[in-house]
């Protein structure tokens, strides 16, 4: 198995699903916590319309709600953001406290060898991992794939 991660700020619809199928990825895990975006812009990563989407790319479509940090670790990040001045959509790094909190308490209680076998059942090879930022240093994605590389050694790239 060989895992990527891919955000959507700054990709339009074409680029988005352009990076998956020149990718070949051939399976889908939605790790945000709510599955929509707000506007119009980015309405193609909206469940129903990305699971339509992706059905029609022949891409299997999962969603790990387990792997979203709750709405207390985001108002963490929030708040870093607002120290900042930055907005999530320019975010370029997570906030330590975020990162801790995070590892703590998602990470810690997820069972990722169930994870990966539960991918290896469905024939997954060409995983990627979905959440909204553009730079996987921003988002939570990039724990998740620090954790898959350091425990199983799977090749990680970021799309």
């Amino acid at each position: 198995m060989e895992f990527f991660t891919i955000g959507v700020y700054n990709s339009t619809e074409k680029e988005f699903f352009e990076k998956l199928t020149q990718n070949n990825i051939d399976t889908f895990c939605d790790i945000r916590q709510r599955r929509g975006v707000r506007g119009s812009k980015y309405s193609f990563v909206n469940s129903n319309r990305l699971q339509q989407r992706l059905n029609d790319l022949e891409i299997k479509y999962g969603y790990v709600p387990d792997l979203a940090p709750t709405t207390e670790i985001r108002e963490l990040q929030k708040e870093i953001d607002a120290e900042k001045g930055e907005l999530k959509r320019e975010r370029q790094e997570l906030g330590r406290l975020f990162v801790i909190e995070y590892k703590n308490r998602i990470l810690k209680n997820f069972d990722f060898e169930k994870f990966v076998d539960n991918l290896d059942q469905i024939g997954a090879s060409r995983i990627a991992l979905f959440c909204v930022e553009e730079h996987p240093e921003a988002c939570h994605r990039s724990i998740v794939t620090e954790k898959l590389m350091k425990n199983f050694n799977y090749k990680i790239t970021h799309l």
